[in-house]
């Protein structure tokens, strides 16, 4: 099975420099934008048999512009949300230092955020979803993945198998695309937070 773990294209929340986690901004015309692009090069290069997306608008968005140019099974797959942030979804990032500043030597990984998750709480989450879609869709050769910076990130560690304190994140642009596979009991990284689809907004832009 080859997994597409796609970002959804640029939010609202881009635009305004809050905290957006759980915060259900839409995407923005040039988000949109960027989700046609990435939905034609994904349709003609890997054509998926499923799609499974979270439900916050921003990836819900994304993946029904995806969907569009496939055709493919969609569903919405809550565990695939973004981080849980809880009293931070939404405050502007000068606010949320001030009302609810990290603690010093920064958050423990089992300490959640107040109202929200610890990050040991995404990280099982990453693993109860990665566990789910090889053993349920396992007859699908080509599954996608509409998610989140936060999710996405874990999900390779979980892929990975590498330890719950792990230093090692992996950042995704808008619309960017990693391909990860499973074949005869290894795990394969073919590529990383690729975005060569939106080279096209260069080129509009200079119009």
């Amino acid at each position: 099975m080859k997994l597409l773990l796609i970002r959804h294209g640029e939010s609202e929340a881009d635009l305004l420099d809050v905290h957006e986690g759980r915060a259900d901004f839409p995407l923005t015309s040039l988000g949109e934008r960027q989700a046609d692009l990435m939905a034609t090069y994904v349709a003609e290069t890997y054509s998926p048999q499923l799609i499974l997306t979270s439900p916050l608008k921003r990836a819900r968005k994304t993946a029904a512009i995806l969907n569009e140019k496939i055709g493919c099974e969609l569903i919405e797959e809550p565990l695939l949300k973004e981080f849980n942030n809880g009293v931070l979804a939404g405050l502007s990032r000068e606010e949320a230092a001030i009302k609810y500043p990290l603690p010093a030597g920064g958050r423990p990984i089992h300490v959640p955020i107040q109202d929200g998750e610890s990050e040991l709480d995404i990280r099982f989450r990453a693993e109860n979803v990665l566990s789910k879609i090889l053993v349920d869709y396992q007859e699908h050769d080509v599954v996608v993945l509409v998610s989140h910076g936060g999710l996405i990130s874990n999900l390779l560690n979980s892929f990975l198998r590498q330890p719950i304190n792990t230093e090692f994140i992996y950042p995704t642009g808008d619309t960017g695309i990693h391909l990860i596979e499973t074949k005869n009991q290894k795990r394969i990284v073919w590529f990383l937070n690729k975005q060569e689809h939106l080279i096209e907004l260069k080129y509009e832009e200079k119009e």
